[in-house]
């Protein structure tokens, strides 16, 4: 049995400016990457639940065209826009919509990347399925999705973006519960012009209570990464 490593969960109920939260996590990671030699005297990472304003945010290598709106259009839509270190393409990011960054020490949980990836979507494909939301990923692209056999209805409800840095990761999942889905509309989402995007909300018809599936997910990713907090 895979031995149980301790993980710091920090979760922030308001709302958290995007560039604030990323400048926590390269801090967080780099505390992580230096407390690597004590090995089991350390946390094996952190877990971070934040929810960000409305915010663009593009992937290193991602095409700067599949942001539709212009810096005066940004302003009048009240969002800000930022390039970004992680991987994957455009994404949104506001109020109602749970973004949670692991920052693990991919050693300590016996994990490459690809296998890191596979265990996040897992926790959440598992949490929705909870809440009678049956998704799945697709194949060539992050992220947890509904409907992927179904052509013209296939639509995304978590993006997944991550970036590793001596081993430890950084970055993480958005997922949509009872985000505005509109803000979607001013972009090419995670690059794709032929896909949706969905949300708890929009799924289940009724808002949900965000706090309850927090506490599910973090159990979820608890028994999937086997840490305890």
């Amino acid at each position: 049995m895979q031995t149980q490593r301790k993980v710091v969960v920090h979760d922030f109920p308001d709302l958290s400016n995007y560039k604030t939260m990323w400048e926590f996590q390269e801090k967080i990671q780099k505390e992580v990457i230096d407390n690597k030699p004590q090995g089991d005297q350390a946390p094996a990472g952190h877990l971070i639940f934040c929810e960000h304003p409305h915010v663009y945010t593009l992937g290193r290598y991602g095409d700067s065209n599949n942001m539709l709106l212009d810096y005066l259009k940004l302003q009048a839509v009240g969002a800000e826009f930022h390039h970004t270190d992680r991987g994957g393409d455009i994404t949104y990011h506001g109020p109602g919509q749970l973004v949670g960054y692991p920052i693990f020490h991919l050693d300590a949980f016996g994990m490459g990347v690809k296998k890191y990836i596979h265990a996040m979507e897992e926790a959440i494909i598992l949490t929705l399925e909870s809440y009678g939301i049956h998704s799945c990923r697709l194949d060539g692209s992050t992220g947890v999705w509904i409907d992927v056999d179904i052509s013209g209805k296939t639509r995304k409800i978590c993006a997944i973006g991550v970036k590793v840095n001596q081993g430890v990761s950084m970055h993480g999942f958005a997922l949509n519960i009872n985000t505005d889905i509109s803000y979607f509309n001013h972009i090419n989402p995670c690059g794709f012009t032929d896909k949706s995007v969905t949300s708890m909300e929009k799924e289940l018809g009724s808002k949900q209570d965000f706090i309850a599936f927090k506490k599910s997910l973090l159990e979820n990713f608890k028994q999937l990464f086997q840490f305890y907090t």
